[in-house]
């Protein structure tokens, strides 16, 4: 099979690596992909929203499968675009169409669906710039801390958690009159403030039934203890240790299955990854958002653990028998610290050169935000690599994943030196 994996981050090299081991497998390409995925796959550097570029790309390279990586080509509708060309309806998707899609491409959509089916989450009102005072009102009724969610995608940096009143409805002006996070926020969810301790569980779903993947849990602020700005994650960890049976067991029933029904009984055809982002609080989950995709940097700690053949998930998803497929796991924890340019997540420069990378022996590096120059591997984004580790203890495989980012250099490299430090 020739397979093409749409995206550039650290979660499309994590796919190609694990994709790379399958016997089924005879070209892997990945589009744009980054210098991790260069040298186990072919580069194509088309932008994955082009959803014509991806049409003679498919045609060109015989492609068997498309698995979509981020969101973006999801929630513009990459799926239902092959469903309705004649040449590309006959080759899977493994992603959400439309529909499906905006579980992520609006909150608004996603707690309505929650409300619907009864999954638990938190209380919640949406508001635009027409009625602005309203949420200003309405934020005068919650207690403090206020979260003010962007409606629409903007790059897992488009939640705000405040503690401050009057902060919380300059910055609700700001995002609804200002457009601080562009068409994104021309809807603002406010939701209460959920006090708990934050982790994500992994479904895959071929529309009927579904396998749930190991969870984990990711650092998402830029400063050590969980301070400063948002990011797209800084670090992760897997299996989570406060996640036991009994927890998981309540997700299972609280969480995943009301959604596979609430999906099938509104005429959602899913096919692919549902990311839970979950609040366990006093030992019950309640759900803070949902993704369309695999999380970022957590695909690089659940797919290091998986010792099955992933080609056979997906194969499950496309023909809608994952039912019959089964998958085994590592016992190991897998750790990922993230690598980021200076200055991240705001302003960052890009272009410089990565050296030691061959150095590396106790750890798998994935690539994000990388590029290859002249024959040198450069920084091209802000979150550039995660340097994963496994072992028998979060303290090893930590230990691990520092060590080896010593031997990594790049100008104005940037790094949580704390990742773990709540779990142990």
């Amino acid at each position: 099979m020739n397979i093409l994996i749409l995206g550039s981050g650290g979660r499309e090299h994590a796919f190609a690596l694990k994709l790379s081991e399958s016997k089924k497998i005879n070209q892997l390409f990945v589009a744009p992909g980054n210098a991790g995925t260069d040298s186990i796959a072919k580069n194509i550097a088309i932008d994955p929203t082009d959803f014509n570029a991806v049409k003679r790309l498919v045609l060109a390279e015989a492609i068997h499968m498309v698995i979509v990586g981020p969101e973006a080509p999801l929630v513009a509708g990459v799926h239902d675009f092959f469903l309705a060309d004649v040449d590309l309806k006959d080759i899977p998707v493994i992603g959400p169409k439309k529909d499906g899609a905006m579980l992520e491409g609006s909150k608004d959509f996603s707690k309505i669906f929650m409300e619907k089916h009864g999954i638990p989450t938190a209380k919640y009102k949406s508001f635009t710039k027409d009625n602005l005072e309203d949420g200003k009102c309405f934020l005068e009724t919650l207690s403090p801390p206020y979260v003010l969610k962007a409606d629409g995608l903007a790059g897992g940096k488009g939640v705000l958690i405040l503690n401050s009143l009057e902060e919380a409805k300059s910055e609700l002006a700001d995002m609804l009159t200002n457009q601080k996070f562009g068409e994104a926020s021309n809807t603002v969810v406010i939701e209460e403030f959920l006090d708990g301790i934050e982790l994500s569980v992994f479904v895959l779903t071929d529309g009927k039934s579904y396998k749930v993947l190991p969870s984990a849990k990711d650092y998402k602020r830029i400063g050590e203890g969980d301070t400063g700005l948002n990011t797209g994650g800084m670090g992760a960890i897997s299996p989570v240790p406060f996640a036991s049976d009994d927890f998981l067991n309540k997700v299972e029933e609280r969480v995943v299955k009301p959604t596979i029904n609430g999906l099938q009984k509104d005429g959602i055809d899913y096919r692919g990854f549902i990311f839970i982002g979950l609040m366990n609080i006093k030992g019950d989950p309640f759900v803070v958002e949902y993704n369309v995709r695999m999380g970022d940097p957590e695909t690089e700690v659940v797919l290091p653990r998986l010792e099955s053949d992933l080609l056979e998930l997906f194969e499950g998803v496309a023909n809608q028998n994952l039912h019959e497929k089964s998958f085994s796991l590592k016992s190991q924890t897998a750790t990922t610290v993230m690598l980021v340019a200076g200055g991240y997540p705001e302003a960052y420069e890009k272009g410089k050169e990565i050296t030691g990378l061959e150095n590396v022996t106790e750890s798998i590096v994935f690539h994000a935000g990388t590029t290859t120059k002249n024959g040198k591997t450069i920084t091209n984004g802000g979150r550039v690599m995660a340097v994963t580790s496994l072992g028998d203890t979060i303290e090893e495989t930590l230990k691990k994943s520092y060590d080896s980012i010593n031997k990594i250099h790049f100008e104005d490299m940037n790094y949580r030196k704390d990742i773990g430090f709540d779990l142990i």
